[in-house]
């Protein structure tokens, strides 16, 4: 199954929460009680979210967290390869020589192009975008058509 880790998923979360108030210095126990989740893993999240420079960290009393840039610039790729690395389907897309069939390999290019597809999507969204309540999702099943007659 192609899924993000929990961290990453976590990572968003704390993200939206700091993009609703983008100005102000966030403290992770604040965060944390935000988002409901545990304060280690705020603060993990946090570290590994300034370390690939979309936070800043302010220490001392009136310290805490905030955004590097507006929401609008912070594209979920970004989130993703800031908890993940490169995204990359197969080993072969990463790094080139990590598969002994590469050199008779019919599916790599294919590979290549869906990780490709995927990290545009990913780049194409903005943490602005998660911000936003989404859409409700289409109806599930065939539509059937439904006669009404007007008297």
């Amino acid at each position: 199954m192609l899924r993000v880790s929990k961290l990453t998923d976590y990572a968003t979360v704390v993200m939206v929460a700091m993009a609703e108030s983008p100005t102000e210095l966030h403290a992770a126990s604040q965060l944390a009680e935000r988002t409901r989740l545990e304060l280690p893993t705020v603060s993990k999240l946090l570290k590994q979210l300034a370390a690939a420079g979309l936070i800043e960290s302010r220490r001392g009393v009136n310290g805490g967290y905030r955004l590097l840039r507006n929401a609008t610039e912070i594209s979920v790729l970004e989130i993703f390869e800031a908890m993940e690395g490169k995204l990359a389907m197969t080993d072969c897309v990463e790094h080139h020589g990590a598969c002994n069939r590469e050199t008779h390999c019919q599916v790599q290019s294919h590979w290549r192009r869906i990780s490709a597809v995927i990290a545009r999507a990913m780049a194409d969204m903005s943490l602005a975008d998660l911000k936003q309540t989404p859409p409700p999702p289409p109806p599930r099943g065939k539509p059937v058509p439904i006669k009404i007659a007007l008297a």
